[in-house]
């Protein structure tokens, strides 16, 4: 039987209807689980890591790959008030929706039909979480679609709280901050716990729009979104009337967290770290800060004499760990600010000289009471001839080792290496050390190597001096400490070693050259060199005592010349601040002698010992001579050999009440050509100007006398020049001290 129209009509209102339950309850309780939640939700949002100093206090908050800086936190650490305005702005009905708010999404429609727009919105609190999670997509009406199916999986899925935490640990406040820890640190430079109610209020109107309300920059518009939260949490009425309308009359309190600190070169030292994990380095925050502020107030003052930038080293000499390192004394600056001193290679300067004379003790027999010689010297080179001068165009004829060192004489120190084999023994010793900016070709630098024609690295030379103050042992600079170090390797002699120190540490050696109470000079045992090289374009200072070395360099990264600053002007009082500051609560401490080292009276112009000589330290199997009365002349005037003649007859002879010439005595230097070389072959070429003519060269200017039988020689200074003719020739020099003879053969052709 046919049924009748008016009841299938009848079933139909009861079937549609139930059919319609029946999709809503599996489009609200099914569908959801056939959509896959976001992966980035299976985890807590990556914490910033942050980089902390050797007291594991913070450093640097780095940035995750995103650039942003986060700090998440657990819900019990989030203020009761930051929560309720966060829910009043952004998800009232948050506790007793099921992801998505129908009211105020059949709101949202209609107002969207009577405005033909969207003008407001309905997202949930979950919603939005599942949109923070996922990757960009189109603002289709599939991609809401999607965010509400995937809400309603998560609230199925997670309780109230999870969910409320993983969305407030991804919220973006602006200014790269996500979270409302990180915006705290950012924006008031408190914890969450210090918010005030307005300052949570502020927080929370952030996410809506974070570019637009930053706060930083349109404080009106902050402030403006703050009211509406506040006045959206009253109407809530669940807090204290009182409080909210002080809220609303609390003024804006910010405290942007300036982007400046310690250290600002250590991230770019960083490799990628993993998630949540916090890097220790050596670095102490506290001296870190206190140098950098040391060398802004030097550098400040020295402004007019065009000193731009400088650095600092400061180690642990038995660790080698880096307690401080300033790059550029001013990190913003344009123009070279964010190089990085410390490993820029520069050159040196004097500085080289302590590891030429500690091997002169080692491989020369000498010690510090030894007597150089400080006189006009000319050396062979693989560039040419080299006449050194010292820095004051002086010289002082018969020096100690000690005053030599401690004075910074050029000539000496050539002579000390010329010694010991030339500059190959200096080059070898500086590689170990780790100073392998200066290459592999020691032929390249000749004895001025010792005066610091080689490029090296601040860091690389402060570890150098730390190793003379470790008694000679060496290891690699520490930056990011591990349970494994490298163990010291012994590269020096630690009675040389300490004999360095010991001269470096004498206020009155260096006095006749730096004068006494100057930046060098500090209240307790300290061990200090200079540097500068030439035309003024680098300062150094480097130093130590038994637990700290500091190395200073001072310049100007685009190599222009400072006005006249030498290390002790430039360098030396960031030295002078950097070490009383590391000393500022507790005692220095010196160097502990070793054993095979003795005091010894020495008579500072000979070189014996004498009872009414200079108490120094010489190696006890290494004791000079005794003083003899052949020592001096009649008028107690102390003898000298033949090869100070010419320093005693010139205006450089300052000393003539202490020494005369010896008569009748050899000379230990022997006559030596420089030049020219033998066999050498030269091209006369008509074209130059004073073609022809050769300058005459020995180790004994002024005691050589020069002859030829082919070619003709006239007087010159300080040895004759000859003017050279084609053909093969031979020169003759002859000592006038003892008539030995030296001859060179050279070829002259024409063009």
């Amino acid at each position: 039987m046919t049924p009748k129209p008016r009841s299938r009509l009848r079933r139909k209102r009861v079937l549609l209807p139930g059919l319609a339950v029946v999709a809503g309850l599996l489009c609200w309780f099914v569908l959801p689980f056939c959509l896959t939640l976001p992966a980035s939700l299976a985890e807590n949002p990556s914490a910033s890591p942050v980089l902390l100093d050797r007291n594991g206090e913070p450093l640097h908050h780095l940035v995750l790959p995103d650039f942003t800086r986060s700090s998440p936190v657990s819900l019990d650490e989030i203020p009761a008030d930051l929560v309720a305005c966060t829910l009043a702005a952004e998800d009232r009905r948050f506790r007793s929706h099921g992801g998505v708010d129908l009211l105020a999404t059949a709101r949202a429609a209609k107002d969207a039909v009577l405005n033909r727009r969207a003008v407001s919105g309905a997202s949930t609190v979950t919603q939005q979480l599942i949109k923070l999670a996922s990757p960009p997509a189109p603002r289709s009406l599939g991609t809401k679609v999607r965010e509400a199916l995937l809400a309603r999986r998560l609230e199925m899925t997670w309780g109230k709280d999870q969910i409320l935490i993983a969305y407030l640990n991804r919220l973006p406040y602006g200014n790269h901050r996500s979270g409302p820890a990180e915006a705290a640190r950012f924006y008031f430079q408190k914890p969450l716990h210090d918010l005030s109610l307005a300052e949570s209020a502020l927080l929370a109107g952030l996410p809506q729009r974070p570019s637009f309300l930053n706060p930083v920059k349109y404080p009106e518009r902050a402030l403006s979104r703050r009211e509406v939260v506040l006045r959206r949490l009253a109407a809530l009425d669940t807090h204290d009337p009182a409080r909210i309308t002080a809220a609303f009359a609390e003024p804006l309190r910010l405290r942007p967290l300036h982007d400046s600190p310690v250290a600002p070169w250590l991230p770019d030292t960083l490799a990628t770290w993993g998630a949540g994990e916090q890097p220790r380095c050596s670095i102490d925050r506290g001296l870190q800060a206190d140098v950098e502020t040391i060398v802004r107030e030097e550098l400040a003052k020295l402004a007019s004499s065009n000193l731009k930038h400088a650095a600092v080293v400061v180690l642990d000499n038995r660790s080698r760990e880096i307690l401080a390192l300033v790059s550029s004394g001013n990190w913003r600056d344009p123009n070279g600010g964010q190089i990085n001193g410390a490993l820029a290679p520069r050159s040196p300067g004097s500085a080289l000289k302590p590891f030429t004379w500690l091997l002169a003790f080692e491989k020369g027999g000498l010690h510090p009471g030894s007597i150089v010689a400080d006189i006009p010297t000319r050396f062979r080179t693989e560039q040419g001839l080299d006449a050194p001068e010292n820095f004051d165009r002086a010289f002082r004829g018969p020096v100690s080792v000690r005053q030599a060192l401690a004075c910074s004489l050029n000539v000496p120190a050539m002579r000390a290496l010329n010694e010991i084999g030339g500059p190959r023994p200096l080059h070898e010793l500086l590689l170990a050390l780790g100073l392998d900016s200066i290459g592999p070709d020691f032929r390249a630098y000749g004895l001025g190597l010792t005066l610091g024609n080689a490029p090296v690295r601040l860091l690389d030379l402060t570890n150098a001096y730390a190793s003379l103050a470790n008694g000679g042992e060496h290891r690699p600079v520490i930056l990011f400490p591990t349970k494994e170090q490298e163990p010291a390797k012994r590269l020096m002699e630690r009675q040389a070693a300490y004999l360095i120190a010991d001269i470096l540490s004498d206020p009155d050696a260096r006095a006749p050259s730096f004068g006494r109470g100057g930046p060098l000079e500090l209240p307790f045992r300290c061990a200090a060199k200079t540097g500068t090289s030439s035309d003024f374009r680098d300062n150094w200072c480097l130093g130590y005592t038994a637990e700290f070395t500091v190395g200073v360099w001072a310049g100007n990264f685009d190599n222009s010349p400072m006005k006249g600053i030498s290390g002790v002007a430039g360098a030396g009082p960031v030295f002078h601040r950097t070490v009383e500051r590391l000393h500022r609560g507790h005692a220095a401490v010196w160097l502990q002698q070793p054993e095979g080292l003795v005091e010894v009276k020495v008579d500072r112009l000979t070189g014996k010992s004498s009872p009414d000589g200079l108490a120094m330290l010489v190696p006890s199997d290494r004791l000079p001579l005794p003083s003899a009365v052949s020592d001096r002349d009649e008028s107690g005037k102390v003898l000298l050999d033949l090869t100070y003649a010419e320093w005693l007859g010139s205006e450089h002879n300052r000393r003539r009440a202490d020494f005369a010439l010896a008569s009748g005595q050899s000379s230990p230097v022997p006559l030596r050509i420089l030049a020219p070389r033998e066999g050498s072959t030269y091209v006369l070429d008509p074209e130059l100007p004073n073609g022809g003519l050769l300058h005459l060269a020995t180790n004994l200017p002024g005691l050589a006398e020069w002859s030829s039988s082919t070619l003709a020689l006239t007087p010159g200074k300080p040895e004759p020049v000859v003017r050279l003719s084609l053909g093969q020739h031979v020169l003759t020099a002859t000592d006038t001290r003892s008539g030995a003879k030296q001859e060179v053969r050279i070829k002259v052709e024409g063009r």
